[in-house]
């Protein structure tokens, strides 16, 4: 099967329910959420905490294994941190870094994969999630007004990357993720003072699910046959996009011209989110389907 249409298992947890049609199991279509949002939240069990632990991340999906597997393929989820921080202790606490046995290409055979028991694998339960919004929805009755988003949640297990060769491709992962080619283009290798400091983990994938919302407003018949209503209430959508300024440089910067390298991935990425926010308006809107919790 080629790896754009490979899917995630749904499980009873990962699968999405309300509005269920507009729910998306692909691998690519979630990986591409998650690996162009800027921050990702990460939410786990701490024993010591009475609540539920969510905090912001930065990471990549990427395969240490297999460098050149796309986002159509089954990859693991790197997350950067402080070496001493909560999230990397309690990891530590739950096995080691070696994936389950059958690993993430297990569950991410459609059909097949984990049955939800996780009593015998290592590493610490984690739900991650991300969205973009792409527009405000604004219909004729406050309860239609909705967003145009792409959001997207994996669920995994959280374990130290402990490797130095595995750890250094996640800082390079991470790094290129902010900026393209940034890795390179900076003092490297770390120092071992850099890398002792650094702590990277890798959620193995066990389900995934993404949900999306695009197009115009989706009115009540008998609202679009009022003509009192319709004649003065505005409807449509405010696409919206993040945009990046112009590049200044630092107090220490020594460099006269901003490279070409970033002021490209600035220009691009302007053009694509701008793109994508409008192209999710116009897009035609999936059906609500299942509308129970």
């Amino acid at each position: 099967m080629p790896s754009q249409n490979l899917e995630y298992p749904k499980q009873p947890f990962s699968t999405v329910n309300r509005y269920n049609n507009r729910a998306s199991y692909s691998l690519q279509q979630i990986h591409q959420i998650i690996n162009t949002t800027h921050f990702l939240n990460v939410s786990f069990v701490d024993p010591d905490s009475p609540y539920p632990v969510s905090i912001p991340m930065i990471g990549h999906m990427g395969s240490f294994d297999r460098p050149s597997a796309d986002t159509g393929d089954v990859l693991d989820l790197y997350l950067h941190g402080y070496i001493s921080s909560r999230l990397l202790n309690l990891s530590r606490n739950h096995g080691s870094s070696s994936p389950p046995d059958g690993g993430a290409d297990q569950t991410a055979q459609p059909g097949g994969g984990s049955n939800g028991n996780s009593s015998t694998k290592s590493g610490l339960p984690v739900t991650v999630a991300a969205t973009h919004v792409d527009g405000l929805v604004l219909a004729l009755t406050p309860n239609n007004h909705s967003y145009n988003y792409r959001s997207a949640t994996l669920f995994g297990r959280a374990a130290a990357v402990a490797d130095p060769a595995e750890k250094q491709y996640a800082m390079r992962l991470i790094t290129d993720a902010v900026v393209p080619d940034r890795w390179r283009q900076s003092r490297v290798p770390p120092t071992k003072g850099e890398m002792a400091s650094t702590g990277l983990l890798r959620v193995t994938i066990e389900a995934g699910s993404a949900k999306i919302r695009s197009g115009m407003p989706g009115d009540e018949r008998f609202d679009l046959e009022n003509a009192e209503v319709t004649g003065r209430v505005w409807t449509g959508v405010v696409p919206v996009w993040s945009a990046m300024g112009d590049p200044m440089p630092g107090p220490d910067n020594k460099v006269e011209h901003v490279p070409g390298y970033i002021t490209d991935f600035v220009k691009d990425g302007n053009s694509w989110a701008k793109e994508t926010a409008l192209e999710q308006a116009t897009k035609t809107m999936k059906p609500k389907g299942k509308t129970e919790d």
